[in-house]
């Protein structure tokens, strides 16, 4: 079924839009209503009984290298300083080290294994790997674009061409948020460890949905949302009063275009509204107890990652469905020992925290923790750091529905091609849907006179063996 976005449908858009909701279950709850988002978690409103409620996906931005983290060769170290081998590297794709000497780097750091399953990751994550028995770490992903900003895109739409729906809003827009308090789809960033490589907002747009399923970005030091505090002399009742006049213009300017974004404009009002009430709730850890800010290690609002882990567990809490911690600092072309070192010991004690925080109230199990970034590095030196690389890299899922303990499908002996149970960036999103209770066959937008789908038209599929 699809789903017409016209400013002017004619009835069979009408019928279409109706049918979709009937017949799938899967849709935007809002259009049942034009001033609500509704509680979507029935398993009838899906294709499948889901798994979880959420994903909170921790994005390392700027590439961190697999070959320092979570994919360890031996046989790289083997050839460290040595020619790289040109059967791997003739014609592929490579950023900063075109028309170079290509010479192999071996591994900069250590790699143990971990938790009863004996998963093996890097020295460098130490409270993080006391969690391996629950991570499945994916050692074949690969993806398109070379460059960080197109490689976020393709990460977070499934395509490099810019203006296409994130996949929180692809999320939101077909379950809708669990929450009528805060947005359904929340993006906080952090910064340091390396370059930090700016973060673009399309990366959490709506694209051609409705715009109301935009991801929202939080400020992780001062007010978290600026201007939601009430005007000075304004009372709350007559905020109320101005909001309720003005929807009721929307409204009736609605009923006459059938126009989602005079629907978002409603919606926005009102948000914003419930807002003034919810964000000073959501950011007072004054109720949180000193061992779980200990767990987190860090001042609330410091803007730090760990500090950021801590307002997505309370963001998961109430309700919010997408929530998306970009750390900026991965971006290692230089210095790649030190510098992997320094930016995952900014990640690791708030990572850890989270899993464990979650675990301990019950949360894991429904929510999908996604740890990784756009792309991995080469196994060829760019000095003492490495360059972009797409051919083989590596992320890791913990939560709802995912076998932990595991790792799933291999790079070379170079760590240069994944080769075994590859995995493409569209089956990492066929799985996340799949999770979500939705089949990505079936989902899709009518736009342009195109049935759109997160997935996209070409081959895709949900990564069966690593879910329980």
């Amino acid at each position: 079924m699809t789903f017409s976005n016209n400013l002017n449908p004619p009835v069979e858009s009408q019928l279409a839009r109706r049918t979709f909701l009937r017949r799938t279950g899967v849709g935007s709850i809002a259009l049942a209503s034009l001033l609500k988002t509704a509680c979507a978690n029935d398993e009838s409103q899906t294709h499948h009984p889901p798994r979880i409620k959420r994903v909170i996906h921790l994005c390392m931005a700027g590439g961190p290298s697999h070959l320092e983290t979570l994919d360890y060769k031996p046989e790289l170290a083997k050839h460290d300083g040595q020619p790289m081998p040109e059967s791997l590297t003739k014609g592929q794709p490579i950023a900063q080290l075109q028309g170079k000497a290509l010479k192999v780097l071996g591994p900069q750091h250590e790699f143990a294994r971990y938790g009863a399953s004996g998963l093996p990751m890097s020295t460098v994550f130490p409270r993080t790997a006391v969690h391996a028995d629950d991570m499945c770490i994916i050692k074949s992903m690969h993806t398109e674009q070379i460059n960080h900003d197109p490689a976020h895109t393709y990460f977070n739409t499934g395509t490099a061409i810019s203006g296409r729906p994130s996949m929180g809003a692809w999320v939101l827009y077909g379950l809708g948020a669990e929450t009528e308090e805060l947005p359904g789809f929340i993006v906080l960033t952090s910064e340091g460890g390396g370059q930090s490589q700016p973060i673009s907002s399309r990366q959490w747009h709506s694209g051609f949905l409705p715009s109301r399923f935009q991801g929202v970005q939080m400020h992780s030091t001062g007010s978290p949302v600026h201007y939601v505090e009430s005007p000075s002399g304004v009372t709350r009742e007559q905020q109320r009063e101005v909001i309720d006049a003005v929807s009721r213009i929307n409204s009736l300017r609605n009923s006459e275009l059938d126009d989602p974004e005079i629907i978002t404009r409603i919606n926005s009002y009102e948000m914003a509204f419930r807002m003034q009430a919810s964000i000073p709730e959501l950011t007072d850890m004054s109720g949180e107890p000193k061992h779980i800010l200990d767990l987190y290690g860090c001042t609330p609002g410091d803007g730090s990652f760990s500090s950021n882990c801590l307002l997505a567990r309370r963001l998961a809490e109430r309700g919010v469905r997408f929530i998306q911690l970009y750390h900026r600092g991965w971006d290692h072309h230089g210095g790649v020992k030190d510098g992997v070192a320094t930016t995952a010991s900014l990640v690791d004690q708030g990572t850890a925290a989270l899993l464990s925080d979650l675990k301990q109230r019950g949360m894991l199990e429904d929510t999908l923790i996604v740890w990784g970034g756009e792309f991995g590095r080469t196994p060829m030196a760019q000095g003492s750091g490495r360059d972009h690389h797409i051919k083989g890299y590596s992320i890791w899922l913990a939560g709802g529905g995912v076998r932990g303990g595991m790792t799933y499908g291999e790079t070379d002996d170079f760590g240069y091609n994944a080769v075994e149970n590859r995995v493409h960036v569209r089956d990492f999103h066929a799985t996340m849907l799949h999770l979500f209770g939705i089949d990505h066959r079936r989902f899709t937008y009518r736009f342009q006179g195109l049935d759109f789908r997160l997935t996209g038209v070409e081959e895709s599929r949900v990564i069966g063996e690593i879910l329980t």
